[in-house]
C-alpha cells in the first residue's frame, strides 16, 4: 500500500526542513573554515562568488525550471528600489563574513539572533509602527543575553563583534526598507524573484569593491589553489550552498506556517552552535551559553508577542 496522502505531505515538509538546516549551516560553516581555517582571507570576493551563484541559479531555476512565476519589473523606480535593497543586502552578508575571520561560529549565531531587537528600533523611527509593551518587553532579555554571553566568551574580538553587530542591523534595516520601498501590491515579488534581481545587483557592487579592498584575491587563490586542490570545489560547493538556503528557505516558508518557521529558525541557530562546537572545539563557558540560551528564548517571547499582540 502506498503511503496516506497526509503521510506524504509530512515527509515532504521533513525533508524540506533537513535539507534547509543542512544548507543554512553547511553555507555558515564552510564560510568559517574558509576565512579562518583555510588562509582564504577574502569575505568581499567570496560573498561575490555567492551572489553569482545565487544570480545565475535563480535565473535558471524561474526561466527554465518554472519553480516560481516570472514576475517582471515595471518600472525604473522598482528597479532602483531592489538596487537599494541589495545595497544594503550585500553590506550585511560581507559584514558577517568579516565577522566569522574573527569570532566563533556560536558567538556569531549568538549575535546574529538579535536581529529582531534592531527589526523592532528601525521600524519604530523608519515607519513610525508601535507594538504592545509586552512585545518591547521581550527584547530586553534578547539584548541582555548577547551582553552576557560577550562577557563570557573566550573568542571576543571586538573588531569582528563590531562587523557582526552590525551586520546584524543591516540585514534588519533592509527587512524594514524592503517594507516600505515594496509596499505597494504593484511592485511586491515573491522571494525568489527578489534574489533574482538583487543577486546581479550585488554582483555589481561587490566586484569594484574587491578589486579595490582585496587587490590580491586572484593571486593568493591561485597559489592556495595548488596548495589545496579541492579550494574550488570547496568555493563552488559553498556558493550553491548559499542559493540552495535562500530556495529552501523560500519552499519552507510555503509549506508550513509562520509559526512553524519561527520556532524552527530559533532551533536552527542552536543546531550551528552546538555543530559548530563539535567541529571547530572553540572553548565556551557556562556564562557564555547561559547567555545564549536567554537570547534565544527572548527571541521566541518576541515572536510568540507578535503573535498575540498583532
Amino acid at each position: 500500500m502506498s503511503p496516506s496522502p497526509p503521510k506524504k505531505q509530512t515527509a515532504f515538509i521533513v525533508s524540506l526542513v533537513f535539507l534547509w538546516y543542512s544548507s543554512n549551516i553547511g553555507v555558515l560553516l564552510l564560510n568559517k573554515f574558509l576565512l579562518s581555517n583555510y588562509g582564504f582571507r577574502f569575505p568581499i570576493f567570496l560573498t561575490m562568488c555567492h551572489m553569482s551563484a545565487c544570480a545565475i541559479l535563480s535565473y535558471i531555476s524561474i526561466a527554465f525550471l518554472k519553480v516560481v512565476p516570472l514576475q517582471n519589473l515595471k518600472s525604473r523606480s522598482q528597479f532602483a528600489k531592489i538596487a537599494t535593497l541589495s545595497t544594503v543586502f550585500c553590506a550585511s552578508v560581507v559584514g558577517g563574513n568579516i565577522s566569522l575571520r574573527y569570532l566563533p561560529v556560536s558567538f556569531n549565531q549568538a549575535v546574529g539572533a538579535t536581529t529582531p531587537f534592531f527589526t523592532a528600533l528601525f521600524a519604530y523611527f523608519m515607519t513610525l509602527k508601535r507594538e504592545a509593551w509586552v512585545t518591547y518587553a521581550t527584547l530586553v532579555p534578547v539584548v541582555a543575553g548577547v551582553v552576557i554571553a560577550s562577557e563570557g566568551e573566550p573568542g571576543f574580538h571586538l573588531y569582528g563583534f563590531i562587523m557582526c553587530i552590525s551586520a546584524t542591523a543591516a540585514r534588519a534595516f533592509k527587512s524594514v526598507l524592503q517594507s516600505i520601498l515594496l509596499s505597494s501590491e504593484g511592485e511586491k515579488l515573491n522571494s525568489m524573484n527578489l534574489l533574482l534581481y538583487m543577486a546581479p545587483v550585488a554582483v555589481l557592487v561587490l566586484m569594484p569593491a574587491a578589486i579595490i579592498m582585496e587587490p590580491n584575491v586572484v593571486e593568493v587563490t591561485s597559489s592556495l589553489a595548488k596548495q589545496h586542490r579541492f579550494l574550488w570545489v570547496l568555493l563552488l560547493l559553498n556558493s550553491t550552498l548559499a542559493y540552495a538556503a535562500n530556495l529552501l528557505n523560500f519552499l519552507v516558508t510555503k509549506h508550513t506556517s509562520a509559526l512553524t518557521l519561527q520556532v524552527l529558525g530559533n532551533a536552527k541557530g542552536a543546531v550551528a552552535v552546538v555543530i559548530s562546537i563539535l567541529l571547530f572545539r572553540n572553548p565556551v563557558t557556562f556564562i557564555g551559553i547561559a547567555g545564549y540560551t536567554m537570547t534565544v528564548m527572548g527571541v521566541a517571547g518576541y515572536g510568540e508577542a507578535k503573535r498575540r499582540y498583532r
